[in-house]
């Protein structure tokens, strides 16, 4: 799979907020798919269908341990996103630089009108 389509992938699987809190359980450790399941209301085959479109993404993997499935989380996608992400730091830090000298210019007025 090409990068830009394992990044579709990611940011794919990342849009649901199901699949974002089944990776932030899986940020802590290894878990069964049952354990996962537990704080959702929903069935098992739909917290299963979430699990099967995160390990598409390749940020999650199974493996089967006697009779359990084992997810753990896969973090070289998520580098991959910090990664593609980086190289628009530049444009995020201007922009924060512009809005910071508007806050102090701001501040600046305020305190000369006695505000």
């Amino acid at each position: 799979m090409k990068n830009d389509d394992r990044l579709d992938a990611a940011f794919s699987a990342l849009a649901h907020p199901t699949r974002r809190a089944i990776l932030a359980r899986l940020a802590k450790g290894t878990a069964t798919v049952n354990t996962l399941a537990e704080p959702f209301d929903m069935s098992l085959p739909a917290v299963s269908k979430h699990i099967r479109v995160l390990e598409n993404a390749g940020l999650i993997s199974r493996e089967k341990d006697a009779q359990f499935r084992l997810c753990s989380l896969n973090t070289q996608p998520i580098q991959d996103i910090a990664s593609w992400t980086e190289q628009y730091r530049h444009i995020w830090d201007a922009r924060f630089d512009v809005m910071g000298q508007l806050l102090n210019d701001l501040r600046e007025s305020d305190n000369e009108t006695g505000q």
